[in-house]
């Protein structure tokens, strides 16, 4: 499969290093506003093409998938460009700003009949399954409530601060917490609570959120870009409880036990070597295209929505507004 990448920044760099060391999948071209950043970016990584126009890039008849890397703002105008040119597209989180948006290019890509998918790794992952499979397996019997976190200090970024880039932690780093929680306790939420610290600019600096499950099950999550956090999620049960070391890319799945006095390691597992995780997405759009599938299985455009419309709530109670919404 070859795919061309959209945009030149850091992420994309990410996905370019992943791709040149995959056996099923080609980076073939490179696309960015700038010419020549997106010769250096191709000389860099062994990339054949470069164009300094998005609009020749998804215009290269070779390309068989486009990875949009470009701030959340732009997502939905250039998820908006591929699918006219009749290009599938794996995009980055957050999907797009708002769900209308998310909806509007859903749309979109099943009028074309082309895949559309996010990039959210998390979803794609083996230690996804791996979680599964443990709170499934019962070994910490009933389930009941779950926490994650999630905190990098980057609020000095400029597409973080501001409004026009849907700028905020809630898109960029709760969306890691949040698809944590969806991915564990599923959608079949009731009830949504949340408090949020707001920055001079008119973006949310940190937040915590409460979901209230329909069975009584719970989740308190905690998305920050102000300060560092443990990054661990944590799953309780009846008998112990589940510990997710790094939810952004999980490391560890260990389970303790509960005896009555104190807690004992049951069992760990350990993430598999990895290239740099991006490549499990990679790998289940090229399936998807071989299988003539519009939609990836591990983060259908169902979920896609949901989360997009959580976050919709969330800014509506908070009184933050992008110019796109």
């Amino acid at each position: 499969m070859k795919i061309a990448i959209l945009g030149a920044g850091n992420i994309a760099r990410k996905m370019a290093l992943t791709a040149a060391k995959m056996d099923t999948v080609e980076a073939c071209a490179v696309g960015a506003r700038d010419a020549g950043r997106a010769k250096t970016f191709a000389e860099e990584f062994g990339i054949k093409k470069s164009y300094g126009s998005y609009e020749e890039l998804v215009s290269d008849s070779e390309v068989d998938l486009v990875y949009v890397a470009t701030p959340q703002s732009h997502h939905y105008n250039h998820m908006k460009l591929c699918l006219e040119h009749g290009k599938p597209v794996l995009c980055e989180k957050a999907f797009t700003a708002n769900a209308r948006q998310a909806r509007d290019i859903l749309d979109l890509g099943k009028q074309k009949k082309l895949l559309v998918a996010e990039a959210i790794w998390t979803r794609y992952m083996p230690m996804r399954k791996t979680l599964d499979e443990t709170i499934a397996s019962g070994i910490i019997g009933k389930v009941n409530a779950l926490t994650a976190n999630l905190g990098y200090p980057v609020f000095r970024k400029e597409r973080l601060r501001e409004p026009s880039l849907a700028g905020g932690a809630l898109l960029d780093i709760g969306v890691y917490p949040v698809n944590f929680a969806l991915m564990a306790f599923g959608g079949e939420i009731q009830k949504i609570d949340s408090s949020v610290v707001m920055t001079p600019e008119g973006v949310d600096a940190m937040e915590n959120i409460s979901l209230m499950y329909r069975d009584g099950r719970m989740a308190s999550l905690h998305s920050t870009m102000v300060s560092v956090s443990d990054r661990r999620g944590l799953i309780f049960g009846e008998k112990g409880y589940i510990e997710v070391t790094n939810i952004n890319n999980p490391a560890r799945i260990a389970v303790y036990l509960y005896d009555g006095t104190d807690y004992t390691l049951a069992e760990s597992h350990d993430m598999p070597p990895q290239i740099t995780g991006f490549e499990y997405q990679v790998e289940s759009c090229r399936k998807a295209l071989e299988s003539g599938w519009l939609e990836c299985p591990e983060m259908p455009h169902s979920e896609i929505i949901t989360v997009m419309e959580l976050f919709d709530g969330l800014r509506k109670s908070w009184g933050m507004k992008y110019p796109m919404d």
